[in-house]
């Protein structure tokens, strides 16, 4: 149970980094969440300040994801505590204490888990969503088909004894939260109004 105490407020912390606003922030001299999306994640990263920061600030949220779990491993060799920690980074990613508690949609923060717990579901997810992305220009669904099947991997692979069983808890908590958090995406989708990439941001259409 120590370690649950210690670990989850850390990993928290550690999502809560606003690396987005800090990049739209240097760049453009503007909160980015007052434009496209109203988030503060890759994509409106990309929509708001270009593609040199928004590969910058996927690497910084996935790493997040990366630095937490790592500490978990090292300092209580726990996979519970692992699963807690990337978990919770993506909590803090969406709702940052830093920044009002408004922050991401949890994609970069969790491909990172996926990538530190579970490297057969990165890949899924990786090939997946860039196949997605690329053949319909929907940021969106890319990430969402991504986040579901790379967790599904994930659960299929801990439930059959090829990782840690605690690794399936990060797989169904990690999805439910990136679907949560695109539930105004995939009411756009449904209705065909997504925004897709390479459109520039407008104001913000969702500032939640």
């Amino acid at each position: 149970m120590i370690e649950y105490l210690v670990l989850v407020p850390i990993a928290y912390l550690v999502g809560s980094l606003p690396f987005g606003l800090i990049a739209g922030k240097i760049v453009t001299g503007t909160d980015i969440r007052d434009f496209g999306s109203g988030k503060t994640g890759m994509t409106n990263v990309l929509r708001t300040a270009g593609p040199v920061p928004a590969a910058l600030v996927l690497l910084l949220d996935m790493g997040k994801a990366v630095v937490a779990v790592v500490v978990a491993r090292i300092l209580f060799d726990s996979t519970g505590a692992e699963a807690a920690a990337a978990v919770t980074v993506m909590i803090g990613h969406n709702w940052p204490v830093f920044v009002q508690f408004r922050g991401g949609r949890g994609i970069a923060s969790g491909y990172g888990g996926l990538l530190i717990l579970s490297w057969p579901a990165f890949i899924v997810a990786t090939l997946v969503g860039v196949s997605l992305i690329a053949g319909t220009r929907y940021v969106s669904l890319g990430s969402i088909t991504a986040a579901v099947l790379g967790s599904l991997v994930l659960i299929i692979t801990a439930a059959t004894g090829h990782a840690p069983m605690a690794y399936i808890w990060f797989g169904v908590f990690g999805t439910a939260l990136v679907v949560v958090r695109h539930k105004d995406n995939i009411h756009r989708l449904l209705q065909g109004t997504e925004p897709k990439i390479g459109q520039r941001a407008n104001l913000a259409v969702d500032s939640q």
